[in-house]
């Protein structure tokens, strides 16, 4: 099974403020930048709990019918989500993957600070997408935490926008 993560950034590498609030990213997410054709190519999504604690603040569920898996060891109530597709699950990333690929699913979308972490030391994200929002907040949440060696990228593209967006892609190189 093939992981992505395609996540927004401030210019400083933080993912949120340090509370979780994501005001400093652009309404709706900005000008297109290619998140609706990503999505596309994804047929499961993986979020922690706090991830998915601030989706439930959204004013609508933003997954649509694409499955979705909440890791969390803590009980959860999905009672206030009718129709969507929504799963909570634990164990280690390797565990969570093969559970997936059991399952079918081909490309999982790893979203979350504290998950894109654990999948990266795993050595399970394959592409990484970050777009990186020209403002410095100076603190919050950091996109990237302790790894046990050093993880090589290949850049593959990048791309600016308008308004000042700059999204670059990435494929992981494990053991390069």
């Amino acid at each position: 099974m093939n992981a992505s993560v395609f996540v927004g950034t401030s210019v400083d590498g933080f993912i949120a403020r340090p509370h979780g609030e994501l005001d400093f990213l652009p309404q709706g997410g900005g000008e297109p930048h290619g998140y609706n054709e990503f999505i596309a190519t994804v047929d499961v999504i993986v979020i922690g709990r706090k991830t998915f604690e601030t989706v439930l603040g959204f004013s609508g569920w933003p997954y649509g019918n694409t499955p979705v898996v909440v890791l969390s060891t803590h009980p959860l109530d999905f009672s206030s989500l009718p129709g969507a597709r929504v799963e909570q699950m634990s164990g280690s990333p390797e565990e969570i993957v093969v559970q997936l690929s059991c399952r079918g699913f081909q490309h999982a979308y790893i979203d979350g600070g504290v998950t894109i972490q654990r999948f990266l030391r795993a050595g399970l994200i394959q592409r990484l997408t970050i777009t990186r929002v020209p403002v410095l907040i100076g603190e919050g949440i950091p996109l990237f935490g302790a790894l046990p060696r050093d993880l090589r990228l290949r850049h593959v593209r990048t791309q600016q926008y308008t308004s000042g967006l700059v999204k670059t892609e990435y494929e992981v190189l494990y053991g390069g």
